[in-house]
């Protein structure tokens, strides 16, 4: 999937949308509401995007529900409605997360993985927590593992590293990382470390500008850059930044920006709400209307600018721009 050229995605995406149309009983109810029928979907520019709102409010699959194998919930803060994100197969998602992150970075057995995601393991059906899980597991390092509270240990495994050959990835929510940063240990860098934050305050902390956050975690952990990975629990495939929340597209994705007031606007801006093509999710729907906010730079690459006004915090919501 990580091979497809302009053309072929084009042609996958445009089959998707019939498949989907026919299999997907949402989807299906939301283009009948919406007075679309299938035949006439003949480009990508024509394909409907789901409201991400629909992962709350019903059960979004191809075939019968209970056929699916997991199920990943989003986290949420206490008496919100949670996404829910049923999954074919576990294993396809999780060699899928291995591919673009090694697409990126290289392979997972050059690295230690050290998982900072309290709150997410403190709860089950974190698709997060998951991809973190199999990340530790191959990279093959008896020093990869997941870190609560412990802030001291994590430290201090980070410090025994230091002088090692391996790179090291440090990932971590983004209020955890903030915690670390303020918890007046000291810390020395080191060349091989890779801080990444996925986002997420929980209603631990303030929301803060993007800059704010990396300028602090770049003082504390003595690096030139903060990485970061953009992910949702609607989607399998990942996003990732490694400077300035500066995101590259992998090959299996799709961005196109609509208009802020129109959700029905065509979806060709610089700026603006962001849908996401997402191929890998051919077995719910690829389709999605996302509440975040969007730019090009002139590179090419794409940042997150933060949440509609009236959209709900998610768990791993974004650094507001």
């Amino acid at each position: 999937m990580e091979t497809l050229t302009l053309d072929h995605f084009d042609d996958f995406a445009l089959e998707l949308a019939q498949f989907q149309a026919q299999n997907n009983p949402i989807y299906a109810a939301y283009l009948k509401a919406r007075k679309i029928h299938p035949t006439s979907i003949q480009k990508v520019e024509d394909i409907p995007f789901l409201p991400i709102q629909f992962f709350k409010d019903s059960l979004i699959y191809c075939g019968k529900p209970n056929s699916a194998s997991q199920v990943y919930s989003s986290s949420g803060t206490t008496g919100m409605i949670t996404s829910k994100h049923l999954i074919w197969s576990e294993e396809f998602y999780l060699n899928h997360a291995q591919q673009l992150f090694e697409k990126a970075y290289g392979p997972l057995s050059d690295f230690h993985v050290l998982a900072l995601l309290p709150a997410y393991l403190e709860r089950p059906g974190s698709s997060l927590v998951a991809m973190a899980s199999h990340f530790i597991k191959e990279s093959k390092s008896e020093a990869s593992g997941f870190y609560l509270y412990n802030q001291q240990e994590l430290l201090h495994q980070l410090a025994t590293l230091a002088s090692g050959s391996r790179k090291v990835l440090l990932l971590g929510v983004t209020f955890a990382l903030l915690d670390l940063a303020e918890s007046k240990e000291s810390f020395e860098g080191f060349p091989n470390l890779i801080v990444m934050e996925t986002g997420g305050m929980k209603g631990r902390r303030k929301e803060m500008i993007r800059e704010e956050v990396h300028e602090q975690l770049c003082a504390f952990f003595k690096v030139d850059s903060i990485h970061s990975e953009y992910g949702m629990t609607e989607l399998l495939s990942q996003v990732y930044s490694k400077e300035k929340g500066k995101y590259l597209v992998p090959t299996c994705m799709r961005v196109v920006l609509r208009d802020l007031n129109d959700p029905f606007s065509p979806a060709s801006r610089s700026q603006g709400g962001i849908n996401l093509i997402d191929l890998a999710n051919f077995h719910s729907c690829a389709f999605i209307e996302t509440q975040d906010i969007g730019k090009w730079d002139e590179n090419g690459f794409l940042e997150v600018l933060g949440r509609f006004d009236h959209s709900e915090l998610r768990g791993c919501n974004l650094l507001v721009q």
